[in-house]
Protein backbone atom coordinates (compact mmCIF):
# COMPACT_ATOMS: atom_id res chain seq x y z
CA UNK A 1 0.00 0.00 0.00
CA UNK A 2 1.26 2.99 -1.34
CA UNK A 3 1.34 6.28 0.95
CA UNK A 4 1.51 9.75 0.06
CA UNK A 5 3.28 11.69 1.97
CA UNK A 6 2.22 15.44 1.14
CA UNK A 7 0.51 15.61 4.54
CA UNK A 8 3.71 16.39 6.28
CA UNK A 9 4.25 20.07 6.49
CA UNK A 10 7.27 21.36 4.19
CA UNK A 11 9.93 22.64 5.38
CA UNK A 12 8.90 25.93 2.87
CA UNK A 13 5.73 26.39 4.33
CA UNK A 14 6.86 25.88 7.71
CA UNK A 15 8.77 29.20 7.04
CA UNK A 16 5.48 30.36 5.72
CA UNK A 17 4.12 29.88 8.94
CA UNK A 18 6.91 31.71 11.01
CA UNK A 19 6.97 34.66 9.10
CA UNK A 20 5.35 37.51 10.29
CA UNK A 21 3.89 38.35 13.90
CA UNK A 22 0.72 39.52 12.36
CA UNK A 23 -0.38 36.78 10.21
CA UNK A 24 1.57 33.68 12.03
CA UNK A 25 0.60 30.36 11.16
CA UNK A 26 0.53 28.87 14.11
CA UNK A 27 1.96 26.14 14.58
CA UNK A 28 1.56 23.59 14.59
CA UNK A 29 -14.28 5.44 20.21
CA UNK A 30 -18.29 3.54 23.58
CA UNK A 31 -21.03 3.51 21.68
CA UNK A 32 -21.68 5.21 18.93
CA UNK A 33 -22.86 2.01 17.67
CA UNK A 34 -26.07 3.58 15.93
CA UNK A 35 -24.47 5.67 13.51
CA UNK A 36 -26.25 4.58 10.24
CA UNK A 37 -28.52 6.95 8.27
CA UNK A 38 -30.95 6.90 11.52
CA UNK A 39 -31.34 9.77 13.87
CA UNK A 40 -32.94 12.28 12.47
CA UNK A 41 -36.01 13.29 14.57
CA UNK A 42 -38.72 14.63 12.20
CA UNK A 43 -41.59 15.85 14.51
CA UNK A 44 -44.43 15.61 11.56
CA UNK A 45 -47.34 16.17 13.23
CA UNK A 46 -46.01 18.10 16.64
CA UNK A 47 -46.24 21.71 17.42
CA UNK A 48 -42.49 21.39 17.83
CA UNK A 49 -39.83 22.03 15.27
CA UNK A 50 -37.71 19.41 13.82
CA UNK A 51 -34.68 18.15 15.00
CA UNK A 52 -31.72 16.46 13.32
CA UNK A 53 -29.67 13.92 15.24
CA UNK A 54 -25.92 13.35 14.05
CA UNK A 55 -24.05 10.91 15.39
CA UNK A 56 -20.27 11.74 15.95
CA UNK A 57 -16.99 9.85 16.81
CA UNK A 58 -14.37 11.44 18.63
CA UNK A 59 -10.92 10.71 20.91
CA UNK A 60 -11.59 13.39 23.04
CA UNK A 61 -11.52 12.06 26.57
CA UNK A 62 -7.83 13.01 28.15
CA UNK A 63 -7.62 16.06 29.65
CA UNK A 64 -5.47 17.79 27.44
CA UNK A 65 -6.52 21.50 26.71
CA UNK A 66 -7.65 21.13 23.16
CA UNK A 67 -9.83 18.21 24.14
CA UNK A 68 -11.79 20.88 26.27
CA UNK A 69 -12.06 22.91 23.67
CA UNK A 70 -13.39 21.14 20.89
CA UNK A 71 -15.82 19.74 22.93
CA UNK A 72 -16.41 23.48 24.51
CA UNK A 73 -17.17 24.24 20.67
CA UNK A 74 -19.36 21.08 20.24
CA UNK A 75 -21.59 22.15 23.20
CA UNK A 76 -21.61 25.79 21.89
CA UNK A 77 -22.72 24.54 18.54
CA UNK A 78 -26.40 22.78 20.05
CA UNK A 79 -26.79 25.90 22.10
CA UNK A 80 -26.95 28.03 18.18
CA UNK A 81 -28.58 25.09 16.65
CA UNK A 82 -31.42 23.97 18.52
CA UNK A 83 -32.63 22.06 15.75
CA UNK A 84 -29.82 19.88 15.39
CA UNK A 85 -28.21 17.70 18.66
CA UNK A 86 -24.72 15.76 18.10
CA UNK A 87 -24.84 12.59 19.66
CA UNK A 88 -21.04 12.14 21.13
CA UNK A 89 -19.34 9.00 21.10
CA UNK A 90 -15.78 9.69 22.79
CA UNK A 91 -13.40 6.74 22.23
CA UNK A 92 -10.24 6.93 24.52
CA UNK A 93 -7.66 7.62 22.25
CA UNK A 94 -5.69 4.31 22.48
CA UNK A 95 -8.71 2.29 21.22
CA UNK A 96 -9.86 4.78 19.10
CA UNK A 97 -8.81 3.69 15.56
CA UNK A 98 -9.38 -0.01 16.24
CA UNK A 99 -13.01 1.11 16.49
CA UNK A 100 -12.64 3.28 13.50
CA UNK A 101 -11.93 0.36 11.70
CA UNK A 102 -14.38 -2.17 12.95
CA UNK A 103 -16.89 0.29 12.07
CA UNK A 104 -16.02 0.95 9.04
CA UNK A 105 -15.31 -2.98 8.20
CA UNK A 106 -19.39 -3.25 9.32
CA UNK A 107 -20.36 0.45 6.90
CA UNK A 108 -21.60 2.10 9.94
CA UNK A 109 -19.40 5.25 10.80
CA UNK A 110 -20.70 7.94 13.06
CA UNK A 111 -22.25 10.60 10.74
CA UNK A 112 -19.54 12.50 11.80
CA UNK A 113 -15.71 11.21 12.46
CA UNK A 114 -12.69 12.58 13.37
CA UNK A 115 -9.79 11.03 10.83
CA UNK A 116 -6.22 10.77 10.49
CA UNK A 117 -4.94 11.46 7.22
CA UNK A 118 -2.22 9.18 4.84
CA UNK A 119 -2.06 5.11 5.60
CA UNK A 120 -5.34 5.67 8.23
CA UNK A 121 -7.60 7.48 5.65
CA UNK A 122 -7.21 5.38 2.59
CA UNK A 123 -9.18 2.76 3.26
CA UNK A 124 -12.14 4.74 4.50
CA UNK A 125 -12.21 6.39 1.05
CA UNK A 126 -11.34 3.36 -1.25
CA UNK A 127 -14.36 1.74 0.47
CA UNK A 128 -16.59 4.95 -0.15
CA UNK A 129 -17.49 5.72 3.34
CA UNK A 130 -16.19 9.17 3.43
CA UNK A 131 -18.29 12.07 1.42
CA UNK A 132 -16.37 14.47 -0.29
CA UNK A 133 -16.51 18.00 0.82
CA UNK A 134 -15.21 19.86 -2.33
CA UNK A 135 -18.18 21.86 -3.17
CA UNK A 136 -17.37 23.51 0.45
CA UNK A 137 -14.05 24.24 0.46
CA UNK A 138 -14.72 27.84 -0.30
CA UNK A 139 -15.06 27.89 3.44
CA UNK A 140 -11.27 26.81 4.38
CA UNK A 141 -9.11 27.37 1.23
CA UNK A 142 -8.40 30.79 2.73
CA UNK A 143 -7.64 29.72 5.81
CA UNK A 144 -5.88 26.77 5.37
CA UNK A 145 -2.72 26.42 2.98
CA UNK A 146 -2.63 23.17 0.41
CA UNK A 147 -0.18 21.42 2.56
CA UNK A 148 -2.50 21.16 5.39
CA UNK A 149 -5.35 20.08 3.65
CA UNK A 150 -3.18 17.55 1.34
CA UNK A 151 -3.19 14.90 3.96
CA UNK A 152 -7.12 13.97 3.63
CA UNK A 153 -6.99 14.61 -0.12
CA UNK A 154 -7.30 11.40 -2.09
CA UNK A 155 -7.86 11.61 -5.51
CA UNK A 156 -7.89 14.70 -5.80
CA UNK A 157 -10.64 15.29 -3.70
CA UNK A 158 -11.01 16.49 -0.25
CA UNK A 159 -12.69 14.28 2.54
CA UNK A 160 -11.94 16.17 5.53
CA UNK A 161 -10.69 19.68 7.17
CA UNK A 162 -7.33 19.41 9.81
CA UNK A 163 -7.74 20.77 13.19
CA UNK A 164 -4.40 20.71 14.68
CA UNK A 165 -0.24 19.80 13.95
CA UNK A 166 0.86 18.13 16.12
CA UNK A 167 4.80 17.08 16.97
CA UNK A 168 4.60 13.73 18.94
CA UNK A 169 8.47 13.55 19.79
CA UNK A 170 8.70 16.38 21.93
CA UNK A 171 10.78 15.87 25.21
CA UNK A 172 9.98 17.56 27.93
CA UNK A 173 12.97 18.20 30.69
CA UNK A 174 13.27 18.96 33.86
CA UNK A 175 15.63 21.69 34.09
CA UNK A 176 16.52 21.48 38.02
CA UNK A 177 16.90 17.67 38.14
CA UNK A 178 19.05 18.05 34.99
CA UNK A 179 21.07 20.43 36.50
CA UNK A 180 21.66 18.70 39.57
CA UNK A 181 23.14 16.09 37.39
CA UNK A 182 25.77 18.64 35.85
CA UNK A 183 23.40 19.01 32.58
CA UNK A 184 22.58 23.00 32.54
CA UNK A 185 21.22 21.92 28.36
CA UNK A 186 19.74 18.98 26.78
CA UNK A 187 22.66 16.89 25.42
CA UNK A 188 22.57 17.00 21.50
CA UNK A 189 23.99 13.06 21.01
CA UNK A 190 22.29 9.93 21.77
CA UNK A 191 25.82 9.00 23.76
CA UNK A 192 25.48 12.26 26.16
CA UNK A 193 21.33 11.31 26.23
CA UNK A 194 22.73 7.94 27.64
CA UNK A 195 25.09 9.61 29.95
CA UNK A 196 22.29 11.55 31.35
CA UNK A 197 20.35 9.10 31.86
CA UNK A 198 23.10 6.99 34.20
CA UNK A 199 23.50 10.23 35.51
CA UNK A 200 19.78 10.68 36.79
CA UNK A 201 19.55 6.66 37.46
CA UNK A 202 23.16 6.85 39.90
CA UNK A 203 21.78 10.32 41.75
CA UNK A 204 18.04 8.51 42.44
CA UNK A 205 16.06 9.80 39.77
CA UNK A 206 13.80 8.11 37.54
CA UNK A 207 15.16 9.43 33.82
CA UNK A 208 11.95 9.02 32.16
CA UNK A 209 8.24 8.59 32.72
CA UNK A 210 6.72 6.79 30.15
CA UNK A 211 2.90 5.56 29.95
CA UNK A 212 2.57 2.78 27.50
CA UNK A 213 -0.15 0.83 28.21
CA UNK A 214 -1.80 1.95 25.35
CA UNK A 215 1.12 0.86 23.25
CA UNK A 216 1.12 3.98 20.69
CA UNK A 217 3.88 6.27 22.98
CA UNK A 218 6.67 4.09 22.21
CA UNK A 219 5.21 3.14 18.87
CA UNK A 220 4.87 7.13 17.83
CA UNK A 221 6.46 8.99 20.06
CA UNK A 222 9.52 7.43 20.47
CA UNK A 223 10.36 5.09 17.89
CA UNK A 224 8.64 8.48 15.03
CA UNK A 225 11.80 9.97 16.06
CA UNK A 226 14.01 7.64 16.74
CA UNK A 227 13.59 5.90 13.29
CA UNK A 228 14.20 8.48 11.42
CA UNK A 229 17.51 9.73 13.43
CA UNK A 230 19.23 6.44 12.16
CA UNK A 231 17.33 5.65 8.79
CA UNK A 232 15.85 8.98 7.24
CA UNK A 233 12.48 10.55 5.87
CA UNK A 234 11.94 8.04 3.37
CA UNK A 235 12.77 4.77 4.79
CA UNK A 236 8.65 4.33 6.34
CA UNK A 237 7.40 4.55 2.57
CA UNK A 238 10.41 2.60 1.16
CA UNK A 239 9.53 -0.52 3.37
CA UNK A 240 6.18 -0.07 2.38
CA UNK A 241 7.09 0.18 -1.30
CA UNK A 242 9.63 -2.56 -0.89
CA UNK A 243 12.52 -1.07 -1.27
CA UNK A 244 13.91 -1.61 2.40
CA UNK A 245 12.92 -3.49 4.89
CA UNK A 246 12.00 -3.57 9.02
CA UNK A 247 15.30 -5.79 9.04
CA UNK A 248 17.92 -3.63 7.84
CA UNK A 249 20.75 -2.76 10.20
CA UNK A 250 19.63 0.52 10.65
CA UNK A 251 16.26 -0.13 11.61
CA UNK A 252 17.35 -2.85 14.33
CA UNK A 253 19.92 -0.06 15.67
CA UNK A 254 16.58 2.53 16.06
CA UNK A 255 14.83 -0.45 18.23
CA UNK A 256 18.58 -1.02 19.93
CA UNK A 257 17.65 2.26 21.83
CA UNK A 258 13.97 0.95 23.17
CA UNK A 259 16.45 -2.05 24.65
CA UNK A 260 19.28 0.34 25.62
CA UNK A 261 16.94 1.99 27.40
CA UNK A 262 15.31 -0.88 29.18
CA UNK A 263 18.66 -1.82 30.13
CA UNK A 264 19.29 1.17 32.03
CA UNK A 265 16.65 1.16 33.80
CA UNK A 266 15.70 4.63 32.37
CA UNK A 267 11.50 4.01 32.51
CA UNK A 268 9.17 4.02 35.32
CA UNK A 269 8.93 0.42 36.68
CA UNK A 270 5.37 0.56 36.18
CA UNK A 271 5.68 1.77 32.62
CA UNK A 272 3.46 -0.42 30.74
CA UNK A 273 0.37 -0.33 33.24
CA UNK A 274 0.53 3.40 33.19
CA UNK A 275 -1.66 5.45 30.76
CA UNK A 276 -0.01 8.70 28.85
CA UNK A 277 -1.65 10.81 30.93
CA UNK A 278 -0.67 9.01 34.32
CA UNK A 279 2.61 9.47 32.82
CA UNK A 280 2.22 13.22 32.31
CA UNK A 281 1.28 13.45 35.77
CA UNK A 282 4.22 11.29 37.00
CA UNK A 283 6.48 13.81 35.11
CA UNK A 284 4.97 17.13 35.82
CA UNK A 285 4.50 16.12 39.81
CA UNK A 286 8.67 15.77 39.71
CA UNK A 287 9.10 12.37 39.73
CA UNK A 288 10.66 11.68 36.91
CA UNK A 289 13.57 14.00 34.89
CA UNK A 290 11.75 13.54 31.44
CA UNK A 291 9.04 12.92 29.54
CA UNK A 292 8.45 12.06 25.40
CA UNK A 293 5.45 12.62 24.00
CA UNK A 294 3.44 15.29 21.75
CA UNK A 295 3.39 18.90 21.70
CA UNK A 296 -0.15 19.21 22.47
CA UNK A 297 0.93 18.43 26.30
CA UNK A 298 2.82 21.55 26.28
CA UNK A 299 -1.01 23.08 27.68
CA UNK A 300 -0.14 20.90 31.12
CA UNK A 301 3.10 20.72 31.44
CA UNK A 302 3.81 24.49 31.24
CA UNK A 303 1.02 26.52 30.13
CA UNK A 304 -1.30 25.85 32.48
CA UNK A 305 1.05 24.83 34.84
CA UNK A 306 1.98 27.64 37.92
CA UNK A 307 5.68 25.47 37.88
CA UNK A 308 6.24 25.80 34.17
CA UNK A 309 9.45 27.46 33.99
CA UNK A 310 10.96 24.43 35.44
CA UNK A 311 10.62 22.31 32.30
CA UNK A 312 12.62 22.54 28.76
CA UNK A 313 11.58 21.02 25.68
CA UNK A 314 14.04 19.42 23.26
CA UNK A 315 14.11 16.73 20.62
CA UNK A 316 15.84 13.67 20.44
CA UNK A 317 19.50 14.13 19.87
CA UNK A 318 21.61 13.11 16.58
CA UNK A 319 22.77 8.88 16.64
CA UNK A 320 26.27 7.81 15.72
CA UNK A 321 25.41 7.34 11.87
CA UNK A 322 22.54 9.03 11.52
CA UNK A 323 20.70 9.28 8.31
CA UNK A 324 18.61 11.33 9.58
CA UNK A 325 17.93 15.16 10.44
CA UNK A 326 18.22 15.42 14.50
CA UNK A 327 16.49 19.34 13.73
CA UNK A 328 13.38 17.61 12.32
CA UNK A 329 10.70 16.48 14.78
CA UNK A 330 7.95 14.29 13.35
CA UNK A 331 5.10 15.91 12.96
CA UNK A 332 1.49 15.24 11.42
CA UNK A 333 -1.58 17.36 10.77
CA UNK A 334 -4.53 15.60 12.48
CA UNK A 335 -7.63 15.76 13.75
CA UNK A 336 -9.60 15.81 10.82
CA UNK A 337 -13.31 16.13 10.53
CA UNK A 338 -15.12 13.99 7.99
CA UNK A 339 -18.80 13.14 7.11
CA UNK A 340 -19.71 9.61 6.28
CA UNK A 341 -21.32 9.04 2.69
CA UNK A 342 -24.83 8.08 2.11
CA UNK A 343 -26.38 10.25 4.52
CA UNK A 344 -29.94 11.70 3.91
CA UNK A 345 -30.03 15.02 2.32
CA UNK A 346 -31.63 16.56 5.81
CA UNK A 347 -28.34 15.15 8.03
CA UNK A 348 -26.26 15.78 5.61
CA UNK A 349 -27.20 19.55 5.07
CA UNK A 350 -26.94 19.68 9.06
CA UNK A 351 -23.36 17.76 9.40
CA UNK A 352 -22.27 20.40 6.45
CA UNK A 353 -23.59 23.43 9.08
CA UNK A 354 -21.98 21.08 11.82
CA UNK A 355 -18.51 21.27 10.14
CA UNK A 356 -17.99 25.07 9.05
CA UNK A 357 -18.97 26.20 12.66
CA UNK A 358 -17.05 23.72 14.28
CA UNK A 359 -13.80 24.28 12.20
CA UNK A 360 -13.30 27.94 11.57
CA UNK A 361 -11.22 30.91 12.26
CA UNK A 362 -12.37 30.96 15.81
CA UNK A 363 -11.46 27.65 16.36
CA UNK A 364 -7.38 27.62 15.67
CA UNK A 365 -7.25 30.70 17.54
CA UNK A 366 -8.61 29.28 20.43
CA UNK A 367 -6.57 26.46 20.60
CA UNK A 368 -3.82 28.76 19.88
CA UNK A 369 -4.54 30.84 22.78
CA UNK A 370 -4.15 27.37 24.71
CA UNK A 371 -0.68 26.72 23.09
CA UNK A 372 -1.64 24.27 20.32
CA UNK A 373 -0.07 24.30 16.88
CA UNK A 374 -2.58 24.56 14.20
CA UNK A 375 -2.14 24.84 10.56
CA UNK A 376 -4.23 27.55 9.92
CA UNK A 377 -3.70 31.13 8.66
CA UNK A 378 -4.95 33.12 11.59
CA UNK A 379 -3.68 35.91 13.52
CA UNK A 380 -1.99 34.94 16.96
CA UNK A 381 -4.35 36.19 19.65
CA UNK A 382 -2.60 38.53 22.31
CA UNK A 383 -3.20 35.81 25.11
CA UNK A 384 -1.08 32.96 23.12
CA UNK A 385 1.24 31.50 25.56
CA UNK A 386 4.57 32.68 25.17
CA UNK A 387 5.78 29.22 25.44
CA UNK A 388 3.91 29.11 21.84
CA UNK A 389 6.96 30.57 20.36
CA UNK A 390 9.55 28.58 21.57
CA UNK A 391 7.15 25.05 20.35
CA UNK A 392 7.32 26.71 17.17
CA UNK A 393 10.54 27.94 16.66
CA UNK A 394 11.91 23.47 18.11
CA UNK A 395 9.52 22.39 15.54
CA UNK A 396 10.22 24.70 12.47
CA UNK A 397 13.11 22.92 11.19
CA UNK A 398 11.81 20.25 8.96
CA UNK A 399 9.21 17.56 9.44
CA UNK A 400 9.98 13.85 10.22
CA UNK A 401 7.10 11.29 9.18
CA UNK A 402 4.76 9.85 12.44
CA UNK A 403 5.21 5.84 12.35
CA UNK A 404 1.40 5.44 12.54
CA UNK A 405 0.46 7.76 9.69
CA UNK A 406 2.56 5.88 7.19
CA UNK A 407 2.83 2.36 8.16
CA UNK A 408 -1.04 0.67 8.25
CA UNK A 409 -3.01 -0.60 11.17
CA UNK A 410 -2.29 -4.18 10.84
CA UNK A 411 1.32 -3.69 11.01
CA UNK A 412 1.23 -0.95 13.00
CA UNK A 413 -0.57 -3.43 15.83
CA UNK A 414 2.50 -6.19 15.50
CA UNK A 415 5.11 -3.27 16.14
CA UNK A 416 3.38 -1.13 18.82
CA UNK A 417 2.98 -5.02 20.33
CA UNK A 418 7.10 -6.10 19.82
CA UNK A 419 8.43 -2.74 21.35
CA UNK A 420 6.42 -3.23 24.17
CA UNK A 421 7.73 -6.59 24.49
CA UNK A 422 10.90 -5.38 24.71
CA UNK A 423 10.55 -3.24 27.40
CA UNK A 424 10.16 -6.25 29.63
CA UNK A 425 13.17 -8.41 28.21
CA UNK A 426 10.10 -10.33 25.67
CA UNK A 427 11.87 -9.69 22.53
CA UNK A 428 14.47 -8.77 21.08
CA UNK A 429 15.17 -5.42 18.40
CA UNK A 430 16.30 -8.25 15.52
CA UNK A 431 12.78 -10.80 16.77
CA UNK A 432 10.90 -7.24 16.59
CA UNK A 433 11.73 -6.33 13.56
CA UNK A 434 11.64 -9.34 11.56
CA UNK A 435 8.01 -9.87 12.63
CA UNK A 436 7.18 -6.32 11.63
CA UNK A 437 8.69 -6.93 7.89
CA UNK A 438 6.75 -10.23 8.24
CA UNK A 439 3.39 -8.02 8.70
CA UNK A 440 4.79 -6.21 5.77
CA UNK A 441 5.17 -8.89 3.40
CA UNK A 442 2.04 -10.36 4.73
CA UNK A 443 0.23 -7.32 3.12
CA UNK A 444 0.75 -8.55 -0.56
Amino acid sequence: MKVKPSYQISSKLKKTFLAGSLSVIALSLAACGSSGNSGSDGNAGSDKPSTVTLTMMHPWTSPNVDNEVYKARIAEFEKEHPEIVIKQDAVPSGDYKTKLKTLAAGNNLADIDVLWPGADLQPLVAGNLLMPIDSEMDNWKSLLPEDALAGFNEGGKQYAIPTKQTFVDIVYYNKEMFAKVGYNSFPDTLDGFYDVVKKLKAAGITPISLGNKEKWPLESSYMSAIGDRFTGDDFLQNVLDGKAKFTDPDYIKALDVIDQLTNLKAFNTDANNMDSVQAQDYFIQGKAAMHISSSTVDGRVRITNPDGDKFGIALFPSVPGGKGDPKKSAGVVQYGIGIKSGLSDEKQKAAMEFMKFFVNEDLYKELISKGIVVPAKVDIPSDASPYLKEMMELTSHGTAPVFDSIIPTQVNDVFENGIQAITVGGETPEQVAKETQEAVDNMK
